[in-house]
């Protein structure tokens, strides 16, 4: 008979890789758009760029906000990094119950 502790760890788990795939989607999108705005500022002949921080828009120059871009890039692609590591880590894991619940 399968352990009921197992199969609640293998449903935690599953909720858990979801929630992943959820936040790792929306990480890159959001580095997407980044990219698109790189992209953009790269061919634009301006000087200055605007900043939306919070209710207001900002004039800015656009090398600092290029720069506060590639940081925001950096980061997300950290944090995808982070993400893919765990996805892996629960995917194996999955993979041990799967064989376990088969198994016995």
């Amino acid at each position: 008979m399968i352990d009921k502790k197992i199969l609640e760890e293998a449903k935690k788990l599953q909720d858990q890789y979801q929630n992943i795939l959820i936040q790792k989607e929306t990480l890159k999108l959001q580095k997407n758009e980044i990219d698109l705005t790189l992209e953009e500022i790269s061919k634009s002949k301006e000087k200055f760029g605007y900043k939306i921080v919070g209710n207001v828009m900002i004039k800015k120059d656009l090398e600092e906000i290029n720069r506060e871009l590639k940081k925001r890039k950096e980061d997300l692609e950290i944090k995808i990094k982070g993400l893919e590591s765990l996805e892996k880590k629960i995917v194996n894991r999955l993979n041990e119950i799967s064989k376990q619940i088969k198994g016995g």
